[in-house]
This record gives structure tokens, sequence and C-alpha cells, in this order.
């Protein structure tokens, strides 16, 4: 096929694949524990961490990766801290975040060439580098979920019962958000700060909707995770389409056709 004579498409394929396994991965555990406004939320403080990259000269990367996991511990310590209503302390940190980031960037001459390619993201400017960090990601993610399985279900169900049965209920939030975080941070280039929350909730929102069980949800929101990146790029390659808002749209296709299914 005339698509994989490119470079570019073997590897966006590739860090395609790798998203669609991670982002429902950790995707459905926080949409079952109603926190899904996380993802979001981490991805404007990725933008700040893109920002302070940005006007210091340090790697994007970097600033974002150490921002994004000093905020996502903050965001988990002033909610068990203080107990403060986790939609309201997300908006809170969203809200301030993009705030700073749009300062900072005004502050520098960048704001067209550096920010904006982190708003909309491009899977096809995906490098060699981009896919060995989120192997690495992916590997390390796969081993957690591995070892801490049934505890991770436990919390997304119900964190009462989960603690009562002996759950370490705060070690698996802080390891849960910091998962998502990372997640963000390494992806937030690829598909963009303002979609890469939708790719993380949108298969595994279109999955529960056939209510199959929990593993057989989660495996039929990998496929439509995979099916929504193919198309994506395919979409984008004939079509000359940004890539991830075509992802986005595929997976929002298959979620309104579910539905629709659903009503016949």
């Amino acid at each position: 096929m005339e698509i994989f004579q490119y470079d570019f498409m073997i590897r966006a394929f590739i860090g395609g694949a790798i998203l669609s396994l991670l982002t429902p991965l950790v995707g459905i555990f926080i949409v079952l524990k109603r926190y899904a406004m996380v993802s979001d939320t981490l991805a404007h403080v990725a933008l700040l961490g893109v920002s302070i990259g940005i006007i210091t000269g340090i790697s994007p990367t970097i600033s974002t990766i150490i921002t994004v996991l000093i905020l996502s511990l903050l965001i988990e310590y002033l909610r068990f801290k203080y107990q403060i209503y986790s939609d309201s302390l997300l908006a809170i940190i969203l809200s301030t975040s993009l705030a700073l980031s749009i300062i900072l960037v005004s502050l520098s001459n960048n704001f067209n060439s550096s920010l904006l390619s982190y708003l909309f993201g491009s899977i096809l400017s995906i490098t060699n580098q981009d896919l060995i960090y989120l192997s690495i990601l992916a590997v390390t993610i796969l081993i957690i979920m591995s070892y801490y399985w049934r505890d991770f279900i436990y919390l997304s169900l119900d964190e009462n019962v989960a603690k009562v049965s002996g759950v370490k209920i705060d070690y698996l939030n802080f390891l849960l958000i910091t998962m998502v975080g990372l997640l963000v941070a390494l992806s937030i280039h690829i598909i963009g700060s303002l979609l890469i929350g939708a790719m993380i909730v949108i298969p595994v929102i279109s999955a529960l909707q056939l209510k199959t069980g929990f593993l057989n949800t989660l495996l039929i929101a990998i496929l439509i995770s995979t099916i929504s990146t193919t198309m994506g790029l395919l979409l984008s390659f004939y079509f000359a389409i940004p890539s991830g808002a075509s992802i986005i749209a595929t997976s929002v296709i298959i979620l309104i056709s579910i539905l629709i299914l659903k009503r016949i």
C-alpha cells in the first residue's frame, strides 16, 4: 500500500497502536470513578508545562512531565486532605493552568509556532524518540496494572468497599493519576491538549453502552480506540485533514452509532 511507503506513517500507526492500548486501559478506571474530567485537566496542566519549557528554554517534554507529575500529586493531596469536590477542584486547576500558560507564552515570541502545535498536536509528526518513550510507558503501565489489577477494579467500582477490604485507596489513587498524567504528558504533542482527554474517555464510554462486563468492556474499548485511530490516520492521509481531529471524530461517530443501534 502507498501509505506504508512513508516512514512517518509507519511511526504514526505504531504510536497510534500504543495509544489505542494505553488510553482505554487507564480511561476505564477514571470513567468508572466518575473522574473523567481529570484527563482534560491534566492536558491543560501539560500545556502549562510546555509553556514553562518554551519560556525557560528547556525541553518541553521534560518540563511537561515534571509539571504534570507535581500537579497530579497536588490534585490528589488536596482532594483527600481538604475533601474538596473533585469536579470543583479539577475546574480550578484546569482554568488556572490554562491562564498561566497563556500568560507565560505571551511573554515569549513563539506563541504561534510553539504552543499551537501542542494545542492540536499531530500524530504524523511522531518521532522514533516518541515511540521509545511511549513504549517504556506502555510496559510500565502494563506491569503496574497486572500487579494491582483487582485492586484497581475495586477502587473504580466503590472506594468505600475497597477501603474496607484493605485496599490502599490513597496509594492507588496517586498511582492512577500519575499514570494518566504521564500518558497525557507524553502524548500531548501527538494528539493535542484539546483532544487527548476525548481519546481517553470516548472509547470507554462507547464500550460501556454494550454492558458486557468489565474485561469485555475494556477489550471492546481497546478495539474501538484502535479502529478510530486507524480510520483517523487513513482519513488524515488521503484527505489531508488533521490526524488528531479525525481520530476523535471517528470515535464520536462510533459512539453515536452504538447509541442509535441501542434504540433500534
